[in-house]
């Protein structure tokens, strides 16, 4: 779960005082900050953005090899409620009988940069800094090595009830019109929950196609009108609680079906 220890770093921890190597990025270390936000390091590497998938959008392509050169820490789960609250001193999600662990929505781009803003300078000294995740980044954590449509395989199912979404996200079939607390679903064998549904995650880049070919930290154009958003959400059908779907939002919008998980650098 996102504020306690997984089972898998647990294990990792075990290993290391018997001087094994951790080569396993399952068993990678996590920190927890003031606020009681947990992130898991995810390890620099290379993988496949994009896809190919018989479902997947023209902005899915064409298909780009990426190396992510430095790891970073990322949030094991979305931002919720009662962290922005923490922060910002008010709650503007629409579902708030949820409760604290629900993910924050109604926030956009905009007002995310104001959070990470405050929370940079409540931690200021500490020698790291939060932001959003790159597009690239983001993708890379979502996929933990995997290759199809999801992290627990390809989805069968992409306008109704999907087997494989069913252990993994909140979406339009299981949700029940709304967020639920973060950390209830199955998380990827990097330890993230939610990466898939509960709320569309905000990224760091202004949308734009992909160059194709070999690239190294891509963080998209330095200019545009809308930023991405990446995940689905739990009133999104299947096809869309991708890891490569990639919607492009103006970055003024609130929804209650928009969030964001933050990254810290070392």
């Amino acid at each position: 779960m996102c504020h306690k220890l997984s089972r898998t770093v647990l294990v990792g921890l075990c290993f290391a005082v018997l001087g094994v190597s951790m080569s396993n990025p399952a068993l990678a270390e996590t920190w927890t900050n003031s606020l009681g936000m947990e992130f898991v390091w995810v390890p620099a590497g290379e993988f496949v953005m994009g896809s190919t998938s018989r479902i997947a959008g023209d902005d899915e392509g064409p298909v780009t090899r990426v190396r992510i050169s430095e790891g970073f820490y990322l949030g094991t789960c979305e931002v919720t409620q009662g962290e922005w609250e923490a922060v910002m001193g008010e709650n503007p999600s629409l579902f708030q009988d949820c409760g604290a662990d629900c993910p924050v929505e109604r926030v956009s781009w905009l007002d995310v940069q104001e959070f990470i803003a405050k929370l940079n300078e409540r931690e200021r000294g500490n020698g790291y800094a939060y932001r959003l995740p790159s597009e690239a980044e983001w993708e890379y954590a979502a996929r933990a090595g995997s290759r199809g449509d999801t992290y627990g395989g390809d989805i069968s199912e992409p306008n109704g009830r999907d087997p494989v979404l069913e252990r993994t996200a909140w979406y339009v079939a299981n949700s029940g019109g709304g967020t639920h607390p973060v950390g209830g679903k199955r998380a990827n064998s990097w330890g993230l929950h939610d990466i898939l549904g509960n709320v569309w995650e905000w990224v760091g880049d202004w949308y734009g196609g992909y160059p194709g070919g070999s690239v190294t930290d891509p963080t998209g154009p330095r200019t545009g009108s809308a930023r991405v958003a990446r995940g689905g959400s739990w009133d999104s059908y299947a096809r869309f609680c991708r890891v490569a779907n990639r919607p492009d939002v103006p970055p003024d919008t609130r929804s209650i079906s928009l969030g964001f998980r933050l990254a810290r650098t070392k």
